[in-house]
């Protein structure tokens, strides 16, 4: 297992492709103030139906950050430069929060080069409260670093139960992140506006939700789900944003079926 660089735009992307030659391309995107590693508990899953190619979001990770802000159209561009360089026409899309509203774009912009996917505690729409939140965190980092934001962060993440090696791997990832990433990001969030596309969609989605959380809210998801052509909604009960680090077995529940079904579709 290696990484290369993939250059879009001004950006250096850090990608890392694992799995066996032949099975049908998994394309995984990280959330904001995280990296690749988000999905480790997910890879033995991913790995027994496709070849699985991970990178860091821009402003993120071993991916280089380039001066903000960004947009969805950046992003989506960035998906499609990962794709052409391991040589991937088509492929599934697993994406959680940004990365699940970045998988959005590339289903409403580029279909033909997405099989299914599979968008995780995400959302699809900017509402004042939700602009204004990121307004602050930008504010509080501005002042404080990424320190600033990391315990208000985690605990909209994960739930007060949620295992504390999976809270401390989280805390490093978040105290990773450059500002100039996280603020470039968070800019991108508040100009997100997909909501009023998605019954053009022409991939089929699988929406995963978190019963407890709080920035895509199920019911927020549910509207998505109900606005999206040949979707379904998964909630895990009990579970807040990043349910995949909080609970892999659950989160497996909820994906599995939709991974074979995929790949059948390549024709694995």
């Amino acid at each position: 297992m290696s990484r290369d660089t993939v250059i879009s735009g001004e950006a250096r992307l850090s990608v890392q492709v694992e799995g066996e030659a032949g099975k049908p391309w998994l394309l995984v995107a990280n959330s904001l103030a995280s990296d690749l590693s988000m999905w480790d508990a997910q890879m033995p899953l991913l790995l027994e139906t496709h070849r699985v190619i991970r990178w860091d979001t821009r402003g993120h990770g071993a991916s280089s950050a380039p001066e903000g802000p960004y947009s969805f159209d950046m992003l989506v561009a960035d998906m499609v430069a990962v794709l052409d360089h391991v040589g991937a026409e088509r492929a599934d899309i697993m994406g959680l929060s940004l990365g699940g509203m970045t998988a959005l774009g590339l289903g409403l912009q580029h279909p033909q080069r997405v099989g299914r996917m599979i968008v995780c505690d995400a959302r699809a729409d900017n509402p004042p409260p939700f602009v204004a939140g990121w307004n602050e965190r930008i504010a509080a980092i501005r002042e404080g670093g990424m320190a600033a934001i990391a315990e208000g962060t985690l605990a909209r993440w994960f739930t007060p139960g949620c295992d504390a090696q999976v809270r401390e791997k989280a805390r490093r990832m978040i105290l990773a992140t450059p500002q100039t990433g996280y603020t470039g990001c968070a800019r991108a969030l508040q100009e997100l506006d997909y909501l009023k596309d998605l019954p053009g969609m022409r991939p089929p989605v699988l929406y995963v939700a978190g019963a407890e959380d709080q920035g895509a809210p199920r019911e927020v998801m549910s509207a998505m789900a109900e606005a999206t052509p040949r979707s379904q909604l998964a909630v895990l009960p009990g579970l807040a944003h990043l349910p995949n680090m909080e609970n892999p077995n659950a989160f497996a529940g909820a994906v599995r079926p939709w991974l074979a079904v995929a790949a059948s579709e390549h024709g694995a």
